[in-house]
């Protein structure tokens, strides 16, 4: 059955998993939801703001999304569907994402890859084909499942690089304190799995582990998630429910994406960090938790602090003890260790003979700078599984996996930057003055890198766009013509290239002027 609305969710019943359609094409979607339907509990969303929209209306998430990259208002552009990608994977971590697009060449391929989609298809697509891959990843979900309450920890410390032996020295010191932990990492590095490390370590282990993600639910519902409602709080609450904190007990409660936590209702988590005490929504009964919090974020909590997006107070209520989750690209061998971990664990799921990289295969490893972290190399082990079974995977193969704009990447052209800008379009030069000044550009450059470019002039309109807002993000993201999202998105990316000596500091002037 197939739905595009988040109103209608509730009326649906079945056992079948749910499956997420986002493509802006309704003949499609329709299309994919009647052929898909037999196995799956069909949802649709023709852009990204519906599928965010219906997937904060959901108690839990979809195991799987089929996502198009040409979203509006931006059809015949990838931004929308990789921004989408990143929303979802914030989300629902746990979400298997499968990119079936018309926009499909090999660089956007790889980079939806690298964002956390499991797989890229090309349309049109064989239904039947899309049925396999989905059941396949759904197996593959499963088997993991299985495993997952065992292997958590030993995943999170798996590792003798500096920064893991660290990592664990800091899990296992802070564990049995009562104190809040707040971890940082980008997405896909483990923060998750930290977490539930602190708490396997500590005394509560025995006690339960909630996880509420912030950013994974409608705003207006985060309040009576974390602390209950008493009947009739608001439309639609029908009778009394606890809340994350009262359910928690005396265990452990991450708080992922705290980021995301709306600025009014910062102060009474405030409280409750402070006394223990809360009060469920519509009720003036006082009650009291002796949960243990542990706040998670992929943000600098600092920066939004500074930008009036986060309380200080909170902020160091919070960090009492603070945990940083390395990036992948900072693990050194600790990638190959993932790499035979998962790939070691594949195997025996499914009684296949693993695959084996050659030589300059894992040299190609090793150099590839994983911009999607531990995420981004489970998908590829996934994929390298699936079709490569008991062979040698050789570096010509493994490198059409890498997003060519990263360190180690399969298209990196030239290491050196860009000795030209891309030409801004104005209304100050019309097309044809444009395209005569990018042929002489053209004809001037040595290895012009048309993606390094685009990242310059990128970085330099959003450093424009929030010095003339003052820095306040709304404010920029309205007048670069986006939504405050995307705009985190962007500045996040621009953030690991900036980090990784990919984009130059200083942008250099515009040939035009």
């Amino acid at each position: 059955m197939s739905v595009s609305s988040a109103s209608r969710t509730s009326l649906v019943i079945t056992d079948k998993p749910a499956l997420l359609i986002v493509d802006d094409d309704p003949l499609i979607a329709d299309t994919l939801g009647y052929y898909l339907g037999a196995d799956f509990q069909v949802f649709t969303a023709g852009s990204r703001g519906q599928a965010i929209e219906w997937l904060q209306s959901r108690d839990a998430p979809p195991p799987l999304a089929l996502v198009d990259l040409g979203l509006p208002p931006t059809p015949h552009r990838p931004e929308e569907g990789f921004a989408l990608i990143s929303e979802l994977l914030t989300r629902a971590p746990a979400i298997r994402i499968v990119v079936l697009s018309g926009q499909n060449d090999a660089a956007n391929a790889r980079h939806a890859r690298a964002l956390g989609a499991v797989d890229f298809i090309a349309k049109p697509a064989a239904p039947e084909r899309l049925r396999e891959m989905l059941l396949h990843l759904l197996d593959i979900e499963q088997a993991q499942t299985a495993v997952a309450a065992a292997d958590a920890a030993g995943v999170a410390l798996l590792g003798e690089s500096p920064a893991m032996k660290n990592l664990r020295a800091q899990l296992g010191q802070y564990a049995d304190s009562p104190f809040p932990v707040l971890i940082e990492g980008e997405s896909g590095s483990g923060k998750e799995l930290a977490a539930a490390a602190l708490h396997k370590l500590s005394l509560r282990q025995r006690q339960p582990y909630l996880t509420l993600n912030c950013a994974a639910i409608a705003p207006t519902l985060v309040e009576p998630a974390l602390f209950g409602h008493a009947k009739g709080a608001f439309t639609g609450a029908m009778g009394m429910r606890t809340g994350y904190f009262e359910e928690a007990g005396a265990g452990t409660l991450l708080l992922d994406e705290i980021g995301e936590l709306p600025l009014e209702l910062q102060p009474k988590l405030l409280r409750v960090l402070e006394n223990g005490e809360y009060q469920r929504v519509g009720d003036t009964q006082p009650h009291r938790t002796r949960a243990r919090i542990i706040a998670a974020t992929n943000r600098d909590l600092k920066q939004e602090v500074r930008a009036g997006r986060f309380r200080a107070d909170l902020y160091h209520r919070l960090s009492v003890f603070t945990v940083s989750v390395p990036p992948l690209r900072a693990l050194g061998d600790d990638r190959l260790r993932l790499l035979d971990h998962f790939r070691h664990q594949l195997a025996a799921q499914f009684k296949q003979p693993p695959f084996a990289l050659t030589p300059e295969a894992k040299a190609l490893w090793l150099a590839y700078g994983f911009p999607g972290n531990v995420r981004e190399l489970r998908n590829i082990v996934i994929r390298l599984a699936t079709r490569y079974v008991g062979q040698s995977v050789s570096a010509a193969v493994l490198a059409e996996e890498f997003d060519p704009g990263e360190p180690g990447g399969a298209s990196v052209a030239s290491t050196q930057p860009p000795t030209l800008p891309i030409l801004p379009t104005s209304a100050a030069h019309d097309r044809e003055t444009l395209v005569e000044n990018a042929s002489n550009h053209l004809r001037g450059s040595v290895g012009f890198d048309l993606n390094a470019n685009l990242l310059r002039w990128e970085d330099a309109y959003i450093e424009a766009a929030r010095r003339l807002a003052n820095g306040n993000i709304s404010q920029a993201a309205r007048l670069l013509g986006i939504n405050r999202t995307t705009l985190y998105n962007r500045l996040d990316a621009l953030a690991r290239e900036r980090a990784d000596g990919a984009l130059s500091h200083s942008p250099t002037a515009d040939p035009l002027n």
